[in-house]
């Protein structure tokens, strides 16, 4: 259960959207950097950000869910699994989309090998490497995807390099750094970012309830 205040998750939200005004993105910033619960929560919202932006066009293919239907073992009572279905939906739905997201991360893993990356100022491009110059300053979280990343400057928040790599530099990075390069790795971190939104969604809805 989160312990950030309402007014900072909207304003987390607001600001990921682009639409927060100078002076509350003062205050995020500022909250942010003396509240460590809700500076993972920031780091969380802006990965799964990253990993919807990065799979937005994937699908999976046209026959995967009926493959997968016909692979499941058959019940001999019929109704007793008809029962289990209706009494547990929001399990069945869980494991259909796993299946579904592993097979969409999967084929994207292999086909997609477009160079894109986080837009930030300050960042430069040669060919398919990022680099904060020397010299230069750049505040915010940063994805790559089938490019690298070279820091010659300063760079505030975290890094995930999907099939690329951190290559050695004499800048400053003040975050995390994540360097996905194996299929199950990117599976994995996928599934996982998907998991932890579907939880916090699921927490929020108990705290209303309650």
């Amino acid at each position: 259960m989160t312990t950030c205040p309402e007014e900072i998750i909207r304003f987390m939200d607001d600001y990921l959207d682009g639409d927060l005004n100078p002076e509350d993105e003062a205050v995020l910033k500022g909250y942010l950097e003396s509240c460590s619960d809700c500076r993972k929560m920031y780091h969380e919202l802006t990965k799964t950000i990253a990993l919807v932006q990065s799979a937005s066009h994937i699908q999976a293919p046209a026959s995967f869910v009926q493959k997968t239907m016909e692979r499941l073992p058959k019940e001999k009572k019929r109704g007793s699994a008809q029962r289990w279905f209706r009494q547990h939906p929001f399990v069945t739905a869980a494991a259909l989309f796993i299946l579904m997201m592993s097979a969409a991360l999967f084929t994207s893993f292999n086909e997609d090998q477009q160079f894109a990356f986080t837009k930030q100022p300050n960042l430069q491009v040669e060919g398919e490497t990022v680099i904060v110059p020397e010299g230069m300053v750049v505040d915010g979280d940063l994805t790559i995807r089938n490019g690298d990343l070279r820091v010659e400057g300063e760079l505030n928040g975290d890094v995930t390099i999907v099939n690329g790599q951190y290559m050695a530099s004499s800048g400053v990075i003040t975050g995390e750094i994540e360097e996905i390069d194996q299929i199950f790795e990117w599976l994995w971190y996928g599934i996982k970012e998907v998991s932890k939104d579907a939880a916090a969604i699921f927490s929020s809805g108990d705290n209303e309830d309650q």
